[in-house]
């Protein structure tokens, strides 16, 4: 006898799907202009790139903002890249979970020392 569920479909999972795969583009698009910003400014510096130079590059408050931004999406982009690596290859749950919790503690304090490092600046 089969079973009729109507038009609704049931789909099983914790329904990511579209949502993080445009999130993972729309970062990396974020890192990719992120990239050419820093590249057209060393191209177009003047003098040996040293200290000064990468200093004078992070300097404004536009370039702050955007490096965050950059930064916030890089930590996403690679939690949900993490997490989906997790999910499709470590089976068991308690193991599975431990290094979900791992992950995350490491990007908050990747995060935290970016972050750290470029109000230094």
């Amino acid at each position: 006898m089969a079973v009729n569920y109507g038009t609704r479909r049931t789909v099983v999972g914790a329904h990511y799907g579209t949502r993080d795969w445009l999130a993972q583009r729309v970062t990396a698009v974020l890192m990719a202009f992120f990239t050419l910003v820093v590249l057209a400014q060393l191209i177009f510096s003047r003098g040996p790139i040293g200290y000064d130079n990468w200093a004078g590059i992070f300097h404004p408050q536009w370039m702050k903002a955007l490096t965050f931004a950059t930064i916030i999406g890089l930590i996403y982009h690679v939690w949900v890249g993490m997490r989906d690596v997790l999910m499709d290859y470590v089976k068991p749950v308690a193991i599975r979970l431990a290094l979900q919790i791992f992950v995350i503690v490491w990007l908050v304090g990747c995060a935290g020392w970016m972050i750290q490092a470029l109000w230094r600046v």
